[in-house]
């Protein structure tokens, strides 16, 4: 079982679940067809539960339904790609598979202390 604080989500719930979030989010454009994307699911999920509930992590699966249309919205060109929310607002982004170290380095650089 997902802890409280990652989170699959669709075009409808997506407002609710990512701008509207109390806590940042990380949001995860990914595909099950797409290896980069397995690769990194990991380890968004490890950085995301060392964080201690301070950071979300929202898992957008561009196969279903009407999510496509929510990647067109962000002009997405490949997956996986993740965009970092806070109070609604796009940080940061970045796409392909990343090491842990990495993750951490794209968080602390975009969030404010």
């Amino acid at each position: 079982m997902k802890p409280h604080y990652i989170v699959d989500t669709d075009l409808h719930e997506f407002q609710k679940e990512a701008l509207e979030s109390e806590i940042p989010v990380l949001v995860d454009f990914w595909a099950d067809w797409c290896p980069p994307c397995t690769a990194l699911t990991p380890v968004l999920e490890r950085v995301v539960k060392s964080m201690d509930g301070k950071l979300k992590l929202v898992k957008v699966e561009v196969d279903e339904g009407d999510n496509m249309k929510l990647a067109g919205r962000y002009l997405l060109r490949g997956f996986p790609t993740v965009l970092l929310f806070s109070n609604g607002d796009e940080l940061g982004r970045f796409s392909g598979a990343k090491q842990e170290h990495w993750v951490k380095h794209f968080i602390q650089e975009h969030l404010p202390s």
